[in-house]
């Protein structure tokens, strides 16, 4: 272990912590645990963030994905009428499939890492990158900022309308 770094260790964990997270998402026949195993995985990838000194980046994954979407998600499973109810006829016609093509990925993905030849480059010094981030938010980027804004506004007021009981007159 004289070769590991305390920094090394803590990517190893970090990657460690999102690759399982991910795996609970995908496994868990439970959509309140992969919502909560998903919660795993966004603050395992914020915290690879800050490991490369993309602090912006991991604050925005915190507050957006973290605390915004996540948390949207839940409230919509704890909003949807009878969701224990739903039954999934044939559970299994997709695992085998799924699996070998998973393996394939995972072989190529392997090959890959082994075969590739890694040129290591000595760190720069890190930065912050807010206020780059911010000027281009608000200067040639700003027409696809404000889009992706009406597209979860619009994303909102179908959740709502969708989600409201309807009132019968009479």
């Amino acid at each position: 272990m004289s070769g590991l770094l305390l920094g090394d260790l803590v990517f190893y964990a970090l990657a460690a912590v999102t690759v399982i997270s991910a795996a609970g998402v995908a496994c868990s026949s439970n959509i309140v645990y992969s919502a909560f195993s998903l919660m795993g995985t966004f603050m395992g990838v914020a915290g690879l963030y800050v490991m490369l000194a993309a602090d912006f980046v991991a604050v925005i994954q915190v507050l957006i994905y973290v605390g915004g979407i996540l948390v949207l998600m839940i409230f919509a499973v704890m909003l949807t009428h009878r969701i224990a109810d739903v039954r999934i006829s044939n559970r299994s016609v997709g695992r085998v499939p799924g699996a070998i093509l998973v393996a394939c990925l995972a072989g190529v993905m392997a090959r890959t890492v082994v075969t590739t030849s890694w040129h290591a480059v000595a760190p720069g010094t890190p930065a912050p990158t807010t206020y780059g981030i911010g000027n281009a938010f608000l200067g040639e980027y700003i027409l696809p900022f404000e889009l992706a804004s009406l597209v979860l506004l619009a994303a909102l007021i179908g959740a709502v309308v969708l989600s409201r009981k309807e009132l019968k007159e009479g």
